[in-house]
């Protein structure tokens, strides 16, 4: 079974080469160094339509091709593109159907990548009213539905990122880092690597669909979900894609905190120059959780995708900051006197900034509520200003971390 499968995928991986040369995997030094560690990214954010979904896509659809020319999905994100590039690649209909509110810079990639092959229909403003319609179209056109992950022949598609790694390092990597949504990439490459390394798979933390699943034995509903991560954050994890990882260890599934990826998407297009989406992070922010048993080995972390909307960098930032505690935001009783805003100015440090000051309203005759936004260069400045807030009459509440009311007033 084992070597049939592989066969398989390593078939996907030379047909792709009609489509776009291996990703590369690079070397990086900044991480190999931080981790005491041999780290190797592959770059599926530097496929045609930067993710790798392209792969399963067209996999699936050269096996029923020309049987089959009209295909149908649904999807507001990377699969939607992958599928749209396959079909003017092999000169077939698309249909794709996409949530009203998707964005409209992921709808025109998507009409970009598909040309005259593709019809984009915008139906409902979630993606289960999204994916009804889709089904219902292919019931009635008698269209072939391109599933993101739960097919077999998806799952193949995805595995020859694992072929391409083995020819690219000349061998199996001692350790590899795997991002999970649906878990078509990473039941692909297990299913070809088998038990000839380690692994480690990665959720988002509001969408823990993955370690449900081990936990319950079946696939099970985890919603609602926390959408930031929006190439990997998925309510269910596949029928078929789990029955290839229902042998995991659950104590190799780890759990990200969206804001904390945020840091390393950061991080990595700072130092490194590495435009990563939120799932394309996952792996590389799960090397710190890893850091003890990746010493002197071979890793591979697999960048998923580096489809960022870069209207979504101050957002990014913003959670960054807060994460790593260097901004922090409060709502300060303010005393409705003369002097008072200069005798709170005088708390802050040399390298703290105001990065935000609104009046909220009048809470009392004498007193105002005022929001607060501070901003400093490193976290253990907050000890000393919060030591002398307590010491000079100021009442405050830290909301930093309040996403109740976050949602409201930040």
């Amino acid at each position: 079974m084992a070597d049939n499968f592989a066969s398989k995928a390593q078939a996907a991986a030379e047909a792709l080469r009609a489509l776009f040369p291996a990703t590369p995997l690079l070397r990086n030094e900044h991480l190999s160094e931080r981790y005491g560690a041999d780290i190797w990214l592959k770059r599926e954010d530097l496929s045609p339509v930067r993710s790798y979904k392209l792969r399963g896509a067209f996999n699936a659809m050269r096996k029923v091709i020309p049987a089959q020319d009209v295909f149908v999905c649904a999807s507001a994100g990377n699969h939607a593109q992958g599928v749209a590039f396959a079909c003017s690649h092999f000169g077939v209909r698309g249909v794709i159907f996409m949530p009203v509110t998707t964005p409209q810079q992921k709808v025109q990639k998507t009409r970009m990548f598909g040309g005259e092959n593709v019809e984009i229909r915008l139906v409902g403003d979630y993606f289960d009213a999204t994916l009804a319609a889709a089904q219902s179209f292919c019931a009635s056109e008698g269209a072939h539905f391109l599933s993101p992950f739960d097919d077999d022949d998806v799952i193949e598609g995805q595995a020859s990122v694992a072929v391409e790694i083995e020819a690219q390092l000349g061998r199996v990597p001692d350790h590899v880092i795997l991002p999970v949504g649906g878990g078509g990439l990473s039941s692909g490459v297990v299913s070809y690597f088998g038990d000839a390394c380690d692994y480690t798979f990665v959720e988002p933390a509001g969408a823990p669909s993955f370690a449900r699943a081990l936990k319950a034995g079946v696939p099970v509903d985890v919603s609602p979900v926390d959408s930031f991560v929006d190439g990997a954050a998925v309510a269910k994890i596949g029928a078929r894609t789990f029955a290839r990882l229902s042998g995991v260890d659950p104590a190799d599934v780890v759990h990200l905190a969206e804001d904390r990826i945020c840091v390393t998407i950061n991080e990595m297009l700072n130092v490194e120059g590495i435009v990563l989406e939120p799932a394309g992070a996952l792996s590389i922010d799960a090397l710190s959780e890893v850091a003890d048993k990746i010493v002197g080995k071979t890793v591979v972390c697999v960048a998923s995708g580096g489809n960022f909307d870069f209207e979504r960098l101050p957002e990014v930032k913003e959670r960054a900051q807060r994460y790593s505690g260097v901004k922090k935001y409060f709502i300060l009783r303010m005393p409705q006197r003369p002097g008072a805003l200069k005798e709170f100015l005088m708390l802050l440090g040399p390298e703290d900034d105001i990065c935000r000051f609104e009046y909220l309203k009048k809470s009392a005759r004498n007193f105002g509520s005022v929001l607060i936004g501070i901003e400093t260069r490193r976290p253990e400045n907050f000890e000393p200003f919060l030591r002398q807030l307590d010491g000079s009459g100021f009442t405050y509440t830290d909301i930093t971390n309040d996403e109740t009311l976050a949602q409201f007033v930040l």
